[in-house]
Formats: structure tokens, sequence, C-alpha cells
């Protein structure tokens, strides 16, 4: 079940969203700290985490599920976000080094596709770094944010996943160990409550966060990915497919 961008955009603006995003937010620049001369994209609802990577990185970029809807970003200056098929993405292959994927797998059917067109786009050296929510944690049980729509994941399912995708896993965090709630007071105290819980309870987490990298030596993979048309509502400037004038 996909939740609708105006959903997501009005969840973020929240203070539990907000709260959220800060969460998150650290973990994301704990795993990927220095991202200078990267190509960033950002796959599903990804925009609310990659604003600190604008004045950094080389060029970010927002696709968008058609499922889910786009939105103009940033606010400012021409838009980077893209509305496109999340499994036939319209990027060059060997075009991204950095792959942020948040509100997207655990909403998609063709899980496979979309993991065969991370594959395909992300550069020989590029990472992945996938957010879904924790089927262990509260926020996935809870209908107070999108993590509780689509299917939740176990650690073992989404390492697993990208197993089978052809990544190898680099290491795996959790976080919002701070219940979904709308207590001002505990919102206050989430800092603590994230250092307390992944002291104590590693596990129980609200998302998991797991970082990967491509499989370069993956013969089965390339052979199963049969050319196809892809199609956007609007390519960013700057980042056009190979062959177009």
């Amino acid at each position: 079940m996909w939740s609708d961008v105006v959903d997501l955009r009005d969840f973020y603006a929240s203070d539990l969203g907000q709260t959220a995003r800060r969460l998150i937010r650290i973990r994301l620049r704990g795993l990927w700290p220095d991202l200078h001369g990267q190509t960033v994209l950002g796959l599903g609802f990804a925009t609310p985490y990659l604003q600190p990577w604008r004045g950094e990185a080389e060029r970010v970029l927002a696709a968008m599920p058609a499922a889910q809807g786009v939105l103009p970003w940033p606010a400012d200056g021409l838009s980077l976000s893209v509305l496109a098929d999340e499994t036939a993405l319209p990027f060059p292959d060997l075009s991204i080094d950095r792959l942020l994927m948040i509100h997207v797998l655990e909403s998609t059917e063709p899980v496979r596709a979309l993991m065969r067109e991370a594959w395909r786009v992300l550069k020989d050296s590029g990472r992945l770094l996938v957010v879904v929510p924790n089927r262990r944690g509260l926020w996935s049980r809870l209908e107070r944010s999108p993590f509780a729509n689509g299917r939740p994941y176990s650690a073992g399912q989404i390492t697993r996943l990208l197993r089978d995708a052809l990544f190898t896993p680099l290491g795996r965090q959790t976080a919002l160990f701070l219940p979904p709630t709308r207590s001002a007071m505990l919102r206050a105290s989430a800092p603590a409550i994230e250092r307390i819980g992944q002291r104590l309870f590693p596990g129980f987490g609200g998302v998991i966060l797991l970082e990967a990298t491509k499989q370069v030596y993956a013969p089965n993979l390339v052979g199963a990915v049969a050319p196809r048309r892809r199609r956007a509502i609007a390519l960013p400037q700057g980042l056009r497919r190979e062959g177009s004038n």
C-alpha cells in the first residue's frame, strides 16, 4: 500500500515527522559523512533527508514512484525531483554513486525489478542505503506515520533481500526508539531515548537502515535486465540519458 505524496509531505511537516526526520538524519549522516563529488539519488520519498547533502554532493536528485505521486523539490531553484516508474528508472547505467531508498521497498510489489534497477544505475563502486519499517518496532504497528503502511521487514528479511539482489550488506543500524507519540515531553527526550535504545534494545527501533555495495561479478543479474523503454514526467536538468540530444 502506497502512501500518497501529500500525506508524506504533511507527516514530515508535523511535530512527530520533524522528530523522526531528525533522528533518522543523524544515522544517515553517520553512515555517509562525506559525499563531496558524488551523485546522490533518493528513491521513494527521500526529499526530507536529501537537503543536507545539497551543498556537498556534486548532484542530488529525487525520484518518486508514479503510484505515490511527485512534488517539486527543492523549494528554491530548478526542480530536482522526477516522477518515474521505480522498475524503469530514467537514468543511465552506472550513473549514481549513492542511492538512498526510503518509503518505497515496503510499498512496491515488483521488489525484484526495483532492486535490479538499483543495481543497474549504481556505479560499480556505488553504495545503496535502504530505510525500511522494522517488523519488531512500534512504528510499523501504530498508524500515526507512513512507516505503518505496507510491509515491514525484519533484519534477516532485508538482509536476504539485498543479498538475493546481488548486493553485499556492509552494516545495519536501527533508529526511532521513541514511540510515535503526540507527547511533546517525550519528543523532547528523543535523543536520550535513542541512546538508551541503541545500547539496550538495538533490535527494536522503528526503522532499519542497511547499507550495501553492489556485486560487480553478477552475470545472472546483467542477463536478466532486458532492454526496455524508460519514461518519466520530467528529468532533472544536468543528468540526461545517454544518447539523448
